[in-house]
């Protein structure tokens, strides 16, 4: 058996929408979760884009390092637990680069100079809850 990890609900067969919050500050990172939780999600991630919302987020899991070759704008990034404590932040990563975390389980990826991602530390604790927007 798996050990484990935040995104569990969203691995469910018929998975309700979720919004991820930063528990420790009462905030909201993202309203809608893109998941990328195989090779062609994996492969696809945000290549081809010229920007992402400000309350959207890529998920990529399991993942402890990644890379924006190719991309065509900066990101903030924040490397997670399995319980979605953060382990590490990364604000403005531009195109061409690499950032690890080695005992990170999973990477956030945001849209830079997101407000919120700023506001998030080494530490603080995110969780999963059902989205406002589940009725939209």
């Amino acid at each position: 058996m798996a050990k484990p990890h935040l995104f569990q609900p969203l691995l469910a067969k018929e998975a309700s929408p979720r919004r991820i919050v930063n528990r420790t500050r009462g905030l909201v990172l993202a309203e809608r979760i893109e998941a990328a939780f195989d090779s062609r999600t994996r492969r696809a991630g945000l290549l081809g884009r010229h920007a992402l919302p400000h309350d959207t987020v890529i998920a990529i899991a399991p993942c402890n390092a990644i890379h924006t070759f190719g991309m065509r704008f900066p990101i903030d990034v924040l490397f997670i637990s399995r319980d979605g404590t953060v382990s590490k932040r990364v604000l403005g990563l531009k195109a061409g680069r690499i950032s690890i975390s080695p005992r990170a389980f999973a990477v956030l990826e945001f849209g830079a100079d997101h407000p919120i991602v700023r506001e998030t530390r080494t530490g603080d604790r995110l969780s999963l809850e059902p989205s406002d927007s589940a009725g939209r």
